[in-house]
């Protein structure tokens, strides 16, 4: 049956189910490929019998996955990655409960899988459609081009002393030189840490002293929507602080000149001089391929880390099957490299599986709303993958910008970032997709790795639900908790998002803090994975992602903690208390609301307000600062201190008939004033 293996028919014990190859698996391997329609050995490369092995994705490798999860990773990771050595297990339990270690023993690396395999194949296929910010320039990359780019690249990091195991910063827009940059590091086994180039110097700087980067790689300036973004300067603010940077490695996006200093070393120069062949590093399957930082409750970044097979492994299946990758497609993933997204379904996923990634440098409304349209039409984009933000504001502009673009190229349309609401899912699909295209609203972490719950795969022409994840990937296995930690049984139940097994795509630990990482995601729940998300499980069994149920907001598919605002603003000598919410934002899904108490009532509350402002983009980012804040006299606390945001959050959803239980409050009439404060707020507001 589909995804059962029957066995090498020469008994070596080594055949895979055509299912669960990559997408051109054809003749990667020595020997010719087998008939159509059969099982192919990956080990001694003959063919044998199983005529149901190309049959479509059933409940067959679901339930596989479920029932023995092992045996079904491990037929996977032998016929989709190519290795260095066998692992010889699968998956051993890890520390703690509910995490595992994958593919103990195997090595290989990351960028052969990505890129030389594909070129000894079909080296002139197009790997990467840089779409640049400028409309109708376009810049197409071989997967031959991009592996030179990748070498020269890496010869060039290793000829300044970059070595196996070091870390190196890439801040740097959407393109072909920042997948590179990426790609290169994997190859010598250096860990990369990309920065979206959004940030601050201040962000950049204690994501680098964090993971203790010995270099950084970066543009002279970025350009995005029509703008010039100066990113040497923010490097050259960020490195003034930071003793682990021996070098910053400059490469030119535009042709304005920029301050160079003894460290910084011109890339793009470098490389003409350096070799086009560079041997690849031999990673074992657990070593350390990348560091994502993402937002904690606690105010302060953690370094998220993955790990080489698992994680690619996980986005390359992820790739195929939910958005049924076709050889030949054009894959559309606009999120910036800076995000997991752009790790996993831009980098990571599609250049596995040998596909044509598109780089999308610019912005949703540049030079108009229909660019997202205009940029399908002309590349002839098969899946567009994009975040409820966006679509939530292109439906602003009207159904015109979209209709006056050809895009019957698409098949599948996918959501990302946070949960989508119904009247963005129905514009999405009736609009842009003309009801004719499969919409996947997807569920995933930078923890996770990968898409976790998401409608496909499934059976054929299974019911897809507006605005909700359903189904479970292979080998995920979600739970519903109570408040006394009990799994939830039965349909029509909320609770907590737990998953119950391990999956080879899931983070290993925090960069340098483990402990926290233990603390962060399995003592809440001991021997499960916790998610953070609330989610609602239907009458039907199919998985509804409700929201955090911590202190994280989710801005425009940003994730922040609520705590790093709160930091930040604390800086200003006015303010001797914040406390921050997320609200529901109509086109970000949600924003950030700051209740703040003045060292003493002044007449100034509006510059200082506007210095706030200034203070949390320099310190985090633009998108960070929030949108509305309010002087109060004071915060609501318990006897021992601790501000109830839950109350807050209740006052700016404006549900102040439900407060629930306020006697724990150290004085209860606290409630009252901030109401009428914000009432008084909203009325100037309106006004």
């Amino acid at each position: 049956g589909a995804g059962i293996s029957l066995g090498c028919s020469r008994g070596c014990g080594g055949c895979v189910p055509m299912a669960l190859l990559p997408p051109d698996a054809g003749s990667a391997r020595p020997g010719s490929p087998a008939p159509p329609g059969r099982c192919r050995c990956r080990r001694c490369a003959a063919a044998c019998g199983d005529p149901g092995a190309r049959r479509r994705v059933g409940p067959g490798l679901a339930e596989r996955a479920v029932r023995d999860p092992a045996g079904f990773w491990a037929d996977v990771a032998r016929g989709w990655l190519r290795w260095d050595s066998p692992f010889h297990t699968a998956c051993q339990p890890g520390e703690p409960a509910g995490s595992a270690r994958w593919f103990l023993g195997g090595r290989l690396n990351v960028s052969v899988n990505c890129l030389d395999q594909h070129v000894e194949k079909s080296p002139d296929r197009v790997a990467l459609i840089w779409e640049r910010d400028e409309p109708g320039t376009a810049v197409h990359v071989t997967y031959r081009e991009l592996l030179d780019l990748t070498c020269r690249l890496a010869n060039t990091l290793k000829k300044y002393g970059i070595q196996k195991g070091d870390r190196v910063a890439i801040y740097m827009s959407v393109s072909p030189l920042a997948v590179a940059a990426m790609l290169a590091c994997a190859r010598i086994g250096a860990v990369h840490t990309v920065v979206f180039a959004g940030f601050s110097a201040e962000s950049l700087a204690g994501r680098i002293l964090d993971s203790g980067c010995k270099a950084v790689i970066t543009y002279n300036q970025g350009v995005r929507g029509g703008r010039i973004v100066e990113l040497k300067t923010t490097v050259d603010e960020a490195v003034k602080n930071c003793p682990s940077i021996q070098h910053v490695f400059v490469a030119q996006r535009t042709d304005n000149k920029v301050q160079m200093g003894d460290r910084d070393i011109p890339l793009e120069e470098e490389m003409t001089k350096a070799d086009s062949i560079c041997a690849p590093e031999s990673m074992d399957s657990e070593d350390t391929l990348f560091m994502l930082y993402t937002s904690g409750s606690t105010g302060k970044p953690k370094g998220i880390v993955h790990t080489q097979a698992g994680y690619l492994l996980y986005a390359a299946l992820t790739h195929k099957y939910v958005f049924d990758y076709q050889q030949g497609d054009v894959f559309g993933c606009v999120a910036d490299i800076g995000w997991i997204t752009g790790h996993s379904y831009v980098v990571y996923g599609p250049l596995c599986n040998g596909a044509t990634s598109v780089l999308f440098e610019s912005t949703p409304v540049y030079p108009d709303p229909g660019r997202y349209w205009e940029v399908v039409e002309r590349l002839k984009i098969n899946q567009f993958y994009g975040a409820p933000t966006a679509i939530r504001l292109l439906l602003n502009y009207g159904d015109e910008w979209v209709k006056k673009y050809d895009r019957s190229s698409l098949r599948i349309l996918g959501s990302v970032g946070e949960p989508i609401n119904k009247e963005a899912w129905q514009w999405f699909y009736q609009v842009v997709g003309e009801g004719r295209c499969t919409l996947v609203d997807t569920w995933w972490q930078t923890e996770t790795g990968g898409i976790c719950i998401a409608p496909r795969p499934s059976e054929e022409k299974a019911e897809i639900v507006p605005a909700m994840a359903m189904r479970p990937f292979f080998g995920i296995v979600p739970v519903l908790m109570d408040e006394n930690g009990e799994v939830i049984e039965g349909n029509d139940v909320s609770g907590a998002l737990c998953i119950a097994h391990p999956w080879p795509g899931m983070a290993r630990t925090i960069y340098g803090d483990h402990q926290r990482f233990i603390d962060a995601y399995f003592k809440p729940y001991p021997g499960y994975y916790f998610t953070g998300d609330g989610a609602y499980r239907t009458q039907q069994g199919h998985y509804q992602i409700t929201g955090r149920v911590d202190d994280i907001i989710n801005i425009s598919g940003h994730r922040l903690g609520t705590a790093e605002i709160e930091d930040a603003m604390a800086d200003h000598p006015e303010v001797p208390e914040t406390a921050v919410v997320g609200y529901p934002h109509k086109i970000k899904g949600e924003g950030a609301f700051a209740f703040i108490v003045l060292k003493e009532q002044t007449a100034h509350a509006d510059s200082i307000k506007e210095e706030l402002k200034t203070i949390v983009a320099s310190k985090i980012a633009k998108y960070a600062v929030p949108d509305h804040i309010l002087v109060v006299k004071r915060l609501p606390k318990t006897r021992s201190g601790k501000i109830m945001r839950r109350l807050l959050r209740k006052v700016v959803s404006e549900q102040s008939s439900n407060m629930g239980d306020v006697t724990t409050l150290d004085d209860p009439s606290v409630v009252k004033e901030i109401l009428d404060a914000y009432q008084k707020y909203k009325e100037k507001s309106s006004s």
